[in-house]
């Protein structure tokens, strides 16, 4: 995750266009980070497919592009941590890059997911929260537009380039970033928001923003993925009013918030 850059470099964008969050049956939002990973191998079909069949509410994935073209679901840029391949992604043609082996800890085999396969399998099941590593803007919205999947994807960008591309291909996309820690006062906070129109967040800023975020009607996603996250990880991003968090226990995180009756509408 990377923070936006300073919203001072960047032209005016209105704020007047309303771009609203992809609709979620619950009040509480849990984001499946890199799909459900714990066992499936992480940005695959059958991570996605997991996090579905657990009452995920997004399934976070990370778009980048083959050689020749091509958007796939990858985190590092090569592709030696999770495959038995070596190399930059960027430099595998997309047959080569189907062909690479991802082992689940089950034992099970899996390939690199092509976006396209990406949206069929989280059509009307899932909300996608795209994290976009390093592909192009126009390239990725026409494949999102030709599935029909325009209203179940946020975007997350962490470029100046990125979000003036997105904003001027696709505008009515609601978009995601972190803030600059420099932003600290209500001042800074509208300022950057005239210029930088934001639909969530990814991390608590200032404590005294909150209200100020909440009345803008801005969500917060925290992110509290980690190995070891824990009840408590959970309860200190929830004191704080966040509208969801980004999780790498899914099911446990679900089941914590039924329990706490903080899940429903």
């Amino acid at each position: 995750m990377g923070i936006l850059f300073n919203s001072l470099f960047l032209p005016a964008f209105s704020q007047q266009m309303i771009r609203p969050l992809p609709k979620s049956k619950n009040a509480f939002i849990v984001i499946a980070h890199r799909g459900s990973h714990l066992i499936k191998p992480e940005n695959t079909i059958a991570s996605i497919e997991e996090a579905i069949a657990l009452g995920a509410d997004y399934v976070e994935l990370d778009l980048r592009t083959t050689k020749d073209g091509h958007l796939v679901l990858l985190h590092n840029d090569r592709v030696d941590q999770w495959s038995n391949g070596k190399g930059l992604i960027k430099d595998l043609n997309f047959e080569e890059a189907k062909k690479l082996i991802l082992t689940g800890k089950d034992g099970s085999l899996h390939q690199i997911a092509s976006f396209e396969d990406a949206l069929k399998t989280c059509k009307g099941k899932i909300n996608i929260y795209l994290d976009f590593k390093a592909a192009e803007a126009e390239k990725a919205y026409r494949v999102i537009k030709k599935a029909g999947m325009e209203h179940q994807v946020l975007v997350y960008v962490g470029s100046k380039s990125d979000y003036i591309s997105w904003q001027k291909i696709a505008p009515q996309m609601p978009m995601m970033s972190r803030l600059d820690p420099v932003i600290t006062t209500e001042q800074d906070l509208l300022q950057f928001f005239e210029k930088t129109p934001l639909e969530a967040i990814d991390k608590i800023p200032n404590e005294t923003l909150l209200p100020v975020l909440k009345k803008m009607g801005i969500s917060i996603f925290q992110d509290v993925q980690k190995a070891s996250e824990m009840p408590e990880d959970w309860d200190k991003a929830i004191k704080y009013g966040v509208q969801g968090l980004q999780t790498d226990h899914p099911e446990a995180l679900i089941k914590y918030l039924k329990a706490n009756k903080i899940r429903a509408n």
